[in-house]
């Protein structure tokens, strides 16, 4: 067979994974080709670990040509059109033509579309997160709060995470006794998808230390001048220091595409991902994929590692003439969830169990915490540092949910 391009959009988790993977599976007559806009890979579960100042800005950032497979091409550019009837990508690079293409461009985030969202430290970029570290470090007591401004977003765990953390932080220092953390959302529940098992396991988690959770909380704005937040229905909630989760939406040339649904996401099979054009897979945070129980499944990024290694699958087994039917996607995913204190819970869970999730939070403990840390050298380490982390991680098997090869 000649030779065929894939191309995959974004460098992020899903990205990434699928093009290493391609890359190893097809011969080298084959292109693969990963475009990113800025040729960066950010590590966004460290971000937590980073508003707190137990990371660097530096550890979370790595030059996406050190993390790919010999002979991806990486191509930093904007992508600035999708065309799928003609197998085309506009890019400010050049135009792309492809035999198969994975998106993956996640979900943006939109700080303005909270007003007054600059009064409070968006956690969820290396820039909001390092400037929380700093506003932290100079506080010395009051209200803290951590707010969710908008629904869907990505890392249903974070928020709760983040709170957690910050009352650690606050704790270490010796500033609990005179500081307030509290967590405000609108979700009715942590992580509704999840459960209501899941959602009182981790209300129980911040009611053990004494964090206040008000679910059913959607702001409606923050009065920057007077530092509040105005809750619908007319509550005001004062703050001295904020962290705040901003409202997402779909990238702006995924949302302008054939592919996008009226919410501006890419609908899917929810087995293999593929589009309604032929040889076009969504993955990751920018895919829409509903489960039993008509919630969506949740943006997180064991899901676009997971769906990256499936897609992969298939279209190499396409491009190599294999007979065999798509790989699928399983719902199964796991995540972390950072207590401080070197200690860390961890959750697995089934999503596409009928008629609802079926998930299990595993008890506290330094071990889940240990786990979490390897994740990360695994993930972003280099050679001897990598292989130990992999090593570190596989002691654990299957329990500390370890990531095949990017």
């Amino acid at each position: 067979m000649a030779g065929q391009t894939v191309v995959v959009l974004g460098g992020g988790v899903g990205g990434l994974t699928a093009a290493n993977s391609l890359r190893r599976r097809l011969g080298r007559e084959h292109r693969v080709v990963l475009v990113d806009r800025t040729g960066e890979h950010l590590f966004a579960p460290s971000l937590l670990w980073l508003m707190v100042g137990q990371r660097e800005p530096r550890q979370l950032v790595k030059d996406l040509r050190r993390m790919v497979e010999p002979g991806v091409e990486v191509l930093v550019s904007d992508v600035e059109a999708i065309e799928p009837e003609g197998k085309q990508i506009r890019s400010s690079g050049g135009d792309l033509g492809y035999d198969a293409l994975v998106v993956s461009l996640g979900a943006e985030l939109a700080p303005e579309r909270m007003p007054g969202i600059a009064a409070g430290h968006n956690f969820f970029d290396l820039e909001g997160a390092t400037a929380f570290r700093e506003a932290l470090a100079r506080f010395e007591g009051g209200r803290a709060v951590v707010v969710v401004t908008g629904l869907p977003f990505k890392c249903p765990a974070a928020p709760y995470e983040a709170a957690l953390l910050i009352e650690d932080a606050l704790r270490r220092r010796g500033l609990r006794g005179r500081s307030e953390v509290a967590i405000y959302t609108p979700e009715p529940q942590p992580m509704p998808v999840a459960g209501p098992a899941m959602g009182e396991a981790v209300a129980s988690l911040l009611a053990a230390r004494g964090i206040h959770y008000h679910p059913n909380h959607a702001v409606e704005t923050i009065d920057a001048e007077r530092r509040e937040l105005v809750i619908r229905g007319g509550e005001r909630v004062p703050f001295d220091l904020l962290a705040a989760v901003p409202p997402h939406r779909p990238p702006k040339v995924v949302a302008a595409s054939p592919l996008a649904n009226e919410a501006g996401w890419v609908p899917v099979d929810r087995a293999t991902l593929a589009t309604r054009f032929d040889g076009v897979y969504a993955i990751g945070d920018v895919a829409a994929v509903t489960l039993a129980n008509g919630r969506p499944l949740p943006k997180a990024g064991v899901f676009a590692h997971a769906e990256g290694l499936a897609v992969a699958e298939t279209i190499a087994g396409r491009l190599l003439g294999a007979r065999a039917a798509p790989a699928r996607f399983s719902g199964e995913g796991y995540c972390w969830v950072e207590l401080g204190g070197g200690q860390a819970a961890f959750a697995t869970g089934e999503f596409y169990a009928e008629p609802n999730p079926v998930l299990r939070l595993q008890r506290p403990g330094r071990m889940w915490h240990l786990g979490k840390v390897l994740f990360e050298r695994y993930w972003m380490g280099d050679g001897l540092g990598r292989a130990l982390a992999a090593a570190g991680l596989s002691l654990g098997g299957r329990v500390f949910g370890v990531p095949a090869a990017l």
